[in-house]
């Protein structure tokens, strides 16, 4: 023991952890929480040991950014947030992005059978962009308050 605190050396990390990594955090469903939720990615991979400036931080900012921009379009309710969470597939070398809003009833399109977005359109190209940069992604409602929007990115 050594100034008020016990250290204990028998076996700390001899077993691997069987939880991922998670990084979870409430925005508000505001732009400003949107924009916010794409920079925390960026910085948690980051603390994860990925670059905030390499392809792949680039390409998990990008497939936040959308649902996050749905959520406070789409999935906002007076007075609720919208939570980002994040999980390290070490495994699978992979990052899952999870945006959960207050909107169960309205799950995104399959982008594949989408209308063709107009070229002078300003918005509708969001879920393209998941699909370019995502091995997998989909919506689930987990109960009758909330939805979720994942997405699984390659590191």
């Amino acid at each position: 023991m050594t100034n008020g605190y016990s250290v204990e050396s028998s076996n700390v990390g001899a077993e691997p952890p069987t939880r991922a990594p998670q990084f979870s955090i409430r925005l508000s469903s505001t732009r400003r929480g949107a924009r916010l939720a794409r920079r925390l990615a960026g910085q948690q991979l980051a603390a994860w040991g990925i670059p905030y400036d390499s392809e792949a931080a680039q390409a998990v900012a990008l497939v936040t950014a959308e649902p996050a921009s749905d959520a406070v379009v789409h999935g906002r309710a007076p007075g609720r947030d919208f939570r980002l969470t994040m999980l390290l597939l070490p495994g699978r070398d992979a990052v899952r992005v999870e945006v959960t809003d207050t909107c169960p009833e309205r799950l995104p399109p399959d982008a594949a059978a989408a209308e063709p977005v107009p070229p002078d359109a300003p918005s509708g190209r969001g879920l393209l962009l998941v699909t370019a940069y995502a091995d997998r992604w989909g919506c689930e409602a987990r109960d009758t308050c909330t939805r979720t929007v994942w997405a699984e990115c390659p590191l």
